[in-house]
C-alpha cells in the first residue's frame, strides 16, 4: 500500500502567530484495516433475517425460544425485577461486583453447604457472563504462569479459540469428539490428557458440551480427573448450562464435584444466560479454588486489578436480579421449576426430531439426537447439507451441522425432519 506523503501546511492564528503543522489524509490512520470475518454464528441471524421465504427456519441461535419461537422472560425474573424497582440502586459495584450474587453463585458450582466457601479458600468475583469469565481467567494463567498453554477440545465453542488467543495464550487441542459414534471420543482423549506434559492447563466444559452436547459419563469423570491428579494437570470448568442441560443444577455440577472430591484446586466461568434467560445482562461468575483464605485474597485481588482496566466494575441491574432469586427460598424454587420446564422442553424436542426423522424412514441412525444433551445437537451432516438446507428449505444453521434445539418447535419439527431427510437420505 502506498504511503501517504505528509502535508505541510501554516496557519496564521491571531494569539500565536504562524504554526507549523503536518496533517494526512484521515484515510490514511486506518487505510491497511481490512473487514473481519463474520461470526460464523452470529452470521447465521443475519442471514436468516434477511431471507423473505415465510418458511425459514432458525436453528443456529444459541438462546431459548417457547414452543412459538418466542424469547421468554421467566416469572421468577419477572418477580425479581419487579422488587429491585421499589429500591434502586444506580451506584457503582466494587470491581469485583456484587458480593450477595458471586456468594449464591459459589454455591450452584461448588455446593450450597460447601467447606471450600465455609473456609473462604475460593477466590471470586463478578464477570461479564461466561465470555468475560474466561477472559479475565485467560489473562490471569498469561500473567501468573507466562510460560503456560491452554488445552481446548477439538470441537469446541468457536469463542473460546478467540479468547485465549487475544490474551496471547498459546493453544494445542485434545481430542473429544467422535464423529463415527457422533459421541465422545473417550480413549483418545486420555491418551491426550496422558501424553500434555505435567501441570498442564485444560478447557473443560462442566456439562451439555457446546457445540456437540456430547458429555462424559461420571464414571468417565472420575478417570478424567484421576489421570489430571496423575499428571497435575489444571482443569478450568465453562459452565455455561447448569440445569439448563439436565434441569437439575446440581446434576449438571456433577464434573465439577468430582474434581472437587479428589481435591483438584479447579478454576470455573459461571453464566446466567441460559438458565436464567439473562442474555443481554451478562451476569457471570469467575472463581478459583486456592490453598487457604490468604491466597484466595491475593488471587481475588489480582482477578480485580484484570478486570479493572477493561470495564472498571461490572453492570448492577442483573447481579440484583441473579442474587434476588437466589436468595428467597420461593423464587428460587420458582426459577428450578421454569428451568427445568426449559430443559424438559429441549428434551422433549429432541425426542420428536429424532422420531420424525427416523418415521419418514431414513437408512442413518439418529440415536444421537436424544443421546446428546443441552441446548445444541451436532447431527452430523456435513457443510455442503447444511447448505443444502439453506438453499432449498431456509433452514439456517452453523455448517458444523449443529442444530440449536431452542429452535426446534412442534410447529416445525415435522418440517425440519423431512428437510434433514431429503439431504441426508444419499449420504
Amino acid at each position: 500500500m502506498a504511503i501517504r506523503t505528509a502535508i505541510t501546511r501554516r496557519i496564521t492564528s491571531s494569539s500565536s502567530g504562524s504554526i507549523l503543522f503536518n496533517s494526512r489524509s484521515m484515510s490514511s490512520w486506518w487505510g491497511n484495516v481490512q473487514p473481519a470475518p463474520k461470526d460464523p454464528i452470529l452470521g447465521v441471524t443475519e442471514a436468516f433475517l434477511a431471507d423473505p421465504s415465510p418458511d425459514k427456519v432458525n436453528v443456529g441461535v444459541g438462546a431459548y425460544r417457547d414452543d412459538n419461537g418466542k424469547p421468554v422472560v421467566l416469572d421468577c425474573v419477572r418477580e425479581a425485577e419487579r422488587r429491585i424497582a421499589g429500591n434502586l440502586n444506580m451506584e457503582y459495584l466494587p470491581m469485583g461486583g456484587s458480593n450477595k450474587m458471586v456468594e449464591e453463585t459459589l454455591k450452584l458450582a461448588y455446593g450450597e453447604n460447601s467447606d471450600l466457601i465455609k473456609d473462604k479458600r475460593i477466590a471470586a468475583i463478578q464477570a461479564l457472563s461466561g465470555t468475560g469469565a474466561c477472559r479475565i481467567f485467560a489473562d490471569f494463567q498469561k500473567r501468573f504462569s507466562p510460560v503456560s498453554q491452554i488445552y481446548i477440545p477439538v470441537p469446541t465453542w468457536s469463542n473460546h479459540h478467540n479468547i485465549w488467543r487475544d490474551a496471547n495464550v498459546p493453544q494445542r487441542t485434545f481430542h473429544y469428539y467422535h464423529p463415527e459414534s457422533k459421541g465422545l471420543d473417550f480413549a483418545l482423549l486420555m491418551d491426550d490428557v496422558k501424553n500434555a506434559p505435567n501441570g498442564s492447563f485444560f478447557l473443560l466444559h462442566a456439562c451439555a458440551h457446546n457445540p456437540t452436547g456430547v458429555d462424559p459419563t461420571v464414571e468417565q469423570w472420575k478417570e478424567i480427573s484421576y489421570q489430571f491428579k496423575v499428571k497435575g494437570h489444571f482443569a478450568f470448568f465453562d459452565m455455561a448450562y447448569q440445569g439448563f442441560a439436565s434441569g437439575d443444577p446440581e446434576r449438571d455440577a456433577k464434573s465439577i464435584r468430582i474434581f472437587l472430591e479428589d481435591g483438584h484446586l479447579i478454576g470455573c466461568s459461571q453464566s446466567y444466560a441460559k438458565n436464567m434467560g439473562l442474555y443481554g445482562q451478562r451476569v457471570g461468575c469467575l472463581s478459583l479454588v486456592c490453598e487457604d483464605e490468604k491466597q484466595a485474597v491475593a488471587v481475588k485481588s489480582q482477578l480485580q486489578q484484570l478486570a479493572r482496566p477493561m470495564y472498571s466494575n461490572p453492570p448492577v441491574h442483573g447481579a440484583l436480579i441473579v442474587s434476588t432469586i437466589l436468595s428467597d427460598p420461593d423464587l428460587k424454587q420458582l426459577w428450578l421449576k421454569e428451568v427445568k420446564g426449559m430443559a424438559d422442553r429441549i428434551i422433549g424436542m429432541r425426542t420428536s426430531l429424532r422420531e420424525n426423522i427416523e418415521k419418514l424412514g431414513s437408512p442413518l441412525s439418529w440415536e444421537h439426537i436424544t443421546n446428546q444433551i443441552g441446548m445444541f445437537c451436532y447431527s452430523g451432516m456435513t457443510p455442503e447439507q447444511v447448505d443444502r438446507l439453506t438453499k432449498e428449505f431456509h433452514i439456517y444453521m452453523t455448517r458444523n451441522g449443529r442444530i440449536s434445539m431452542a429452535g426446534v418447535t412442534s410447529g416445525n419439527v415435522e418440517y425440519l425432519a423431512k428437510a434433514i431427510h431429503e439431504v441426508t437420505k444419499a449420504a
